[in-house]
């Protein structure tokens, strides 16, 4: 029986290319491995976005040639966002000769074609697109969790932020129909699934790129109500894109959680345009604002970078205090990491790391002040809970998650796949406490 085995690094869009890819190979008659030694085909679909991953690539599967060895007929393939960077793949030939097999981003549905070329010649094979092409509709997918599944609504980015190298390894906006994405949404509702997770670079681009006139606000108020699916939630969200109409519909819409991922970045007015991010801090502020009026319990997460060419502490201070004045629920911190191809790599203004790293602690410090802030606001409150099953971490107890996507450890027991409400009595910095009610 072949085996295969998936190693994923990188972002949600990430994950679901490789559930794509574990659905291909199932239907070519492959089981997953559940050691790397018994499989037959080892797959690691890479991130680019920051260093380490790619690091860590290059370190594993360079570890890999003695396995190789021992295994000839073992296939190795790199796939994902690293290899469509032209300098990225130069490094594979040279540094990893034991691998078998190399695609992008752009051509997952002809992985089947490219692996039986490989067993058919016995010889390395690179094929990376360098245009995005058509979407590809009915690819299968594996996924990971009966529970909760992502769907792609829009590939792609135009936005062409300075530190950002996604507009050059995953192309144009591209949006998907609308009937493509209710289909697959009702497929998952027929298996069982509650919970659907829509994804995209900028999800509120969707549409643009279509001949019929279609927001990514019309698409949830067409998805809202799919029979068996309980909650929507959506990342992405780009500041610039962020309408009032789609504001207006996540309050509007019961499905559509009262969670908002919104990317803040920075926020010194100067760094922002040097990223070209397209906003002020004024008006993201302004933005978050609009945003909790309409919705007063919206859950708001942020991306923060700090070190971005160019800052001073000024500008690092301004950011500071920008976060202060939001209080996000929680904040996915980054130290920036020059990405070759990109116009910040380029810039000459690059901050010493010792730098880079002390402003790191410091905003870490601050988040996870607000975040047990915000926290702790819930204490006493009665949450509905999606039901996810035993605590891996609490023996006897259970986990699930707010609409506002905050992890809730309580005591049960508790079916799987429920939604209960759940009276709030602990706060912690990254998780909440509960009991089930009668």
């Amino acid at each position: 029986m072949a085996k295969y085995k998936i190693f994923t690094f990188g972002c949600q869009m990430n994950v679901h290319d490789s559930e794509v890819i574990a659905g291909l190979l199932r239907q070519l008659g492959y089981e997953e491995a559940d050691d790397l030694t018994e499989a037959n085909l080892l797959i690691f679909n890479t991130c680019c976005v920051r260093e380490n991953p790619e690091r860590k690539v290059f370190g594993r599967v360079g570890n890999l040639q003695r396995l190789k060895e021992e295994n000839p007929k073992l296939i190795i393939a790199i796939c994902g966002c690293m290899v469509q960077q032209p300098e990225q793949l130069e490094r594979i030939r040279k540094e990893l000769p034991h691998v078998n097999l190399v695609f992008g981003t752009h051509n997952i549905h002809r992985l089947p074609e490219l692996l039986a070329q490989v067993k058919d010649t016995g010889e390395q094979l690179f094929e990376v697109w360098d245009t995005e092409g058509s979407i590809v509709e009915g690819l299968p997918a594996a996924r990971l969790d009966g529970l909760k599944a992502f769907v792609n609504v829009i590939y792609g980015c135009t936005n062409f932020c300075t530190y950002c190298i996604v507009p050059y390894v995953r192309g144009q906006e591209r949006s998907r129909k609308p009937k493509a994405i209710r289909r697959e949404i009702e497929g998952l509702a027929a298996q069982g699934y509650k919970e659907v997770t829509l994804l995209g670079q900028n999800v509120n681009a969707y549409g643009k790129d279509l001949d019929e006139a279609v927001t990514f606000a019309d698409l949830l108020r067409m998805l809202d109500g799919t029979g068996g699916i309980e909650r929507i939630r959506f990342t992405t969200s780009h500041p610039r894109d962020m309408s009032d109409d789609l504001i207006g519909a996540m309050g509007d819409l019961d499905t559509v959680c009262e969670h908002l991922h919104l990317p803040l970045q920075a926020g010194s007015n100067r760094i922002l345009n040097r990223m070209n991010r397209g906003y002020t801090k004024e008006q993201y502020i302004s933005l978050v604002d609009r945003i909790r009026k309409r919705i007063p319990h919206i859950a708001l997460t942020t991306d923060l970078i700090v070190g971005f060419p160019g800052e001073t502490e000024e500008d690092f201070e301004q950011t500071l205090q920008v976060v202060e004045e939001i209080g996000p629920d929680s904040a996915f911190t980054f130290i920036y990491s020059p990405r070759p191809g990109t116009v910040a790599a380029k810039m000459e203004d690059q901050v010493p790391e010792e730098v880079k790293r002390d402003r790191i602690y410091r905003l870490i410090e601050l988040q996870n002040r607000l975040s047990l802030q915000r926290n702790h606001s819930l204490v006493g409150s009665i949450q509905e809970v999606l039901i996810e099953g035993p605590s891996q971490t609490d023996p006897g107890k259970y986990t699930g998650r707010t609409r506002g996507n905050k992890l809730v450890i309580f005591t049960g027991p508790a079916d799987r796949g429920l939604l209960m409400p759940i009276r709030i009595t602990e706060a912690q910095t990254w998780s909440l406490h509960g009991e089930l009610m009668p």
